[in-house]
């Protein structure tokens, strides 16, 4: 878990503080694949995270069941409150973690299932929820042409968090939910990871396959998509796997059939839960094939144990070195940011278990013992 969440700080600075990557070759390339996929896997694991604190192998009961929820409710607030925070500093960053707060509260009441109902739910939540956030952007919302609704002005912060924001719960939601399942399963068992990697292979090819052909099969999608007003002014074609083109427009429904990332589609959703699976389960199956790439390793679970620690960090610093365009910094300034992460991380670890600023969220949490 902890290799996984390294890794996704990795791809989460890479996203940020890396080169541009429609500047093209081995490096943009690598650049891409953290577009989008990284916060994904953050969002998948902390599904995992949320089956670990409530009872993985059986939901807890009683008051400790209760205390379990309650430490994940003063999680969700902590987080809402730290993103809230780093947000009113207009850092250049879309801050996730106010997001991530909100979907720790919107599947606590999911804890209890196992892993095929919340399978069952986090699929159906990736077919049904992009086409109501569709509506919701396109149909109901009276800033566009033929809106019926004005959001309350005093609703423009849960209406982010829901709808309009960079990370929407209505479609992020399900790759929690998906972590949550798989955290339910035997995972030390062989024929279980198998499985679990033949299912992300699966999505994977599902999603960015399945747009790759939509875009072409469907009369005039392609087209569509290339007229529809996206930002930056790429290729179209590259729409069923990159950000490089940009983000939807909502000019046109044919965007529904692109897969890049920050799309908020059916196929991005399943495409990049694919790939959360496979790294979760390669990292599961790689440290357990060679003992030694835990040791090698170590500086990278460092990491992951302070995910928190380290995504804060990277939100400073970008603030401290007055980093505005994201992403678009050389390369060494990425390589700094990771070295720097990384040493302060491994050192940090050979004294305390836990990183600052989740020692304090531990601390917080414990108040959760408060509950009869």
């Amino acid at each position: 878990m902890d290799l996984a969440r390294g890794l996704a700080v990795f791809g989460m600075y890479a996203a940020h503080v890396g080169p541009d990557p429609s500047e093209g070759g081995a490096v943009g390339f690598v650049m891409e694949l953290s577009h989008g996929r990284a916060s994904a896997l953050f969002a998948f694991l902390a599904g995992f995270s949320i089956i670990l604190i409530t009872g993985r192998d059986a939901p807890k009961t009683g008051r400790v069941g209760r205390q379990a929820v309650a430490k994940v409710v003063i999680r969700a607030l902590v987080l809402l409150a730290v993103g809230t925070g780093l947000t009113l500093t207009d850092t250049p960053v879309e801050v996730i973690l106010a997001f991530y707060g909100l979907y720790f509260l919107l599947v606590l009441p999911l804890y209890r299932l196992g892993a095929r109902p919340l399978a069952i739910i986090a699929g159906v939540g990736a077919l049904a929820l992009p086409q109501i956030l569709y509506v919701v952007h396109h149909v109901l919302d009276a800033d566009e042409p033929g809106g019926i609704w004005t959001w309350p002005a005093d609703a423009d912060g849960l209406v982010s968090l829901l709808f309009t924001g960079g990370y929407p719960a209505l479609t992020w939601i399900p790759f929690v939910v998906a972590g949550m399942a798989v955290a339910r399963l035997d995972l030390p068992a062989t024929a279980v990871r198998l499985r679990l990697a033949l299912t992300g292979a699966g999505l994977a090819v599902l999603g960015y396959g399945g747009s790759w052909l939509a875009l072409r099969l469907v009369p005039g999608a392609l087209a569509a998509v290339a007229e529809s007003g996206w930002e930056d002014g790429g290729s179209a074609a590259s729409a069923w796997w990159s950000d490089t083109w940009g983000y939807p427009s909502g000019d046109s429904p044919a965007e529904l059939l692109v897969a890049s990332p920050h799309s908020e589609t059916t196929l991005s959703i399943v495409g990049n839960s694919g790939v959360a699976i496979l790294v979760l389960v390669g990292c599961l199956a790689a440290v357990d094939a060679f003992p030694r790439l835990r040791r090698l390793a170590r500086p990278v679970i460092a990491v992951g144990t302070m995910s928190l620690t380290a995504y804060v960090l990277h939100v400073v610093g970008i603030q401290v070195l007055g980093i505005e365009e994201l992403p678009g910094s050389p390369l060494h300034v990425l390589l700094g940011f990771l070295v720097t992460v990384t040493v302060f991380a491994t050192l940090w670890s050979r004294f305390f278990r836990r990183g600052p600023l989740e020692r304090l969220l531990g601390k917080a949490a414990e108040l959760a013992r408060l509950v009869h």
